[in-house]
C-alpha cells in the first residue's frame, strides 16, 4: 500500500538529468572562459558559480545511477487507501 509520500520518494529520468548536466557543463566552462577572456570578470563569477553547481549536480545523479533502481510499487498497487463505504 503506498503511503501517500510519493513526492519525496519520487524518481527522475535520470538519464536526461546526466546529459543535460553534461550541456549545462560545456556551457558553463566556455562562458567562464570566454567572459574571463573579454575582461567580464562579474559574468566569468556568474558562470563559475553556475559551473559548480552543475558540477555538483552532476555528481549527484552519477551517485544515484550507481546506486541502481529502487523499489517501486507496479500498476496492482493502489496509490492510496481505498475508501471504505459504511452503510
Amino acid at each position: 500500500m503506498r503511503t501517500g509520500s510519493e513526492p519525496t520518494t519520487a524518481r527522475s529520468p535520470l538519464r536526461m538529468r546526466l546529459w543535460l548536466s553534461v550541456w549545462g557543463l560545456i556551457w558553463a566552462i566556455a562562458g567562464t572562459a570566454a567572459f574571463a577572456l573579454v575582461g567580464r570578470p562579474g559574468w566569468a563569477v556568474a558562470c563559475g558559480v553556475l559551473w559548480l553547481i552543475v558540477t555538483v549536480d552532476l555528481v549527484m545523479v552519477l551517485r544515484h545511477m550507481r546506486q541502481g533502481p529502487h523499489y517501486q510499487p507496479g500498476r496492482d498497487i493502489p496509490p492510496y487507501e481505498p475508501p471504505r463505504h459504511h452503510p
